[in-house]
């Protein structure tokens, strides 16, 4: 017997809180229930601190209480500005982040030997 929707989005909003809560404020897109599967397919738009906007799809497979990475996709902010109008799934505050990933900072690219 198929795991009913509402169910399912109950399981999946707090796995997804746990796992992506510190990228706030995130919006929700796309969803599409499975029952066959016991699951729901879904996109996040979100800004992240070095990618900027980003589409990234997910699986959450509520049988096993798992959240698949479906792949991702940058977005320009035109593209973003629609989906800001809609209230976001997390709420949350935007404000400059500083990614603590020296690595990943880009005057550090620029800086090192290839």
């Amino acid at each position: 017997m198929p795991i009913s929707r509402d169910t399912m989005r109950a399981k999946r909003d707090r796995k997804v809180r746990a796992a992506m809560g510190k990228w706030a404020p995130i919006w929700l897109v796309n969803e599409e229930y499975r029952p066959r599967e016991d699951s729901l397919v879904f996109n996040l738009v979100y800004q992240h601190p070095i990618y900027s906007w980003v589409n990234h799809r997910f699986k959450y497979d509520g049988f096993n209480d798992v959240l698949y990475h479906m792949g991702e996709k940058r977005l320009k902010e035109e593209e973003a500005l629609s989906i800001l109008e809609q209230e976001p799934y997390i709420p949350g505050e935007i404000s400059t982040r500083v990614p603590n990933e020296p690595a990943a900072r880009p005057s550090l690219l620029l800086t090192q030997p290839a």
